[in-house]
């Protein structure tokens, strides 16, 4: 799995209802402006419109709700979910130091939380904190030895931090447990080019 790959992945876990969202929203506008324009077809031309215009969403209530989600999660330090909540808004404008600053609070609040560790190996490797990605991947990897997202993210980790061994070593356990890996090719290419560098 590839770093863009890895990225839409954890980006789908943590955002797909931001997602599920604007999908609804599209189609019910879409289903409405067609019923709209079907009434209106069968309505005598001097017939006012009908149903209102559809709402757009209001930036100014998206700006105060990101400001209310990240105040929370301020104002309530032992607040899990508050913490992953500002974490996401951060991610999203892609302020990693940010993010990670409130995805170390939800770790310490919850320290066996998986899906958190696994967070901050990602934004750390965005970030370009690659000894930091590493540690974090490492660490869920000692959770579940078995996920591909993590082991192809520690195996970017380590090969942008150019260290050829630990790279080998990652992307044989990936290549162990997923043979069929698309990011493989690409992961033994960087390595041979990091091997013939040295």
């Amino acid at each position: 799995m590839s770093r863009e790959n890895l990225l839409f992945a954890i980006i789908g876990i943590l955002f797909g209802f931001i997602v599920g969202f604007m999908f609804a929203s599209s189609m019910s506008q879409k289903t409405a402006s067609q019923q709209a324009a079907a009434s209106s077809q069968a309505l005598p031309p001097d017939h006012p419109p009908v149903g209102g215009a559809q709402s757009q969403p209001d930036p100014q209530a998206m700006r105060a709700e990101v400001a209310a989600s990240l105040e929370k999660a301020r104002s309530e330090p032992t607040n899990f979910e508050a913490q992953v909540k500002a974490a996401e808004l951060y991610y999203q404008i892609q302020r990693y130091d940010q993010a990670i600053e409130f995805l170390l609070k939800a770790n310490q609040l919850k320290p066996t939380d998986y899906r958190t560790v696994v967070i901050l190996g990602m934004v750390n490797l965005d970030a370009g904190h690659y000894d930091t990605a590493e540690k974090w991947y490492r660490a869920a990897m000692k959770m579940k030895s078995d996920d591909t997202m993590v082991l192809s993210g520690l195996a970017a980790a380590t090969l942008e931090r150019g260290d050829a061994k630990a790279a080998e070593d990652a992307i044989a356990k990936l290549e162990k447990v997923d043979p069929n890996s698309q990011d493989l090719p690409q992961f033994r290419d960087k390595l041979a080019t990091l091997k013939a560098g040295k």
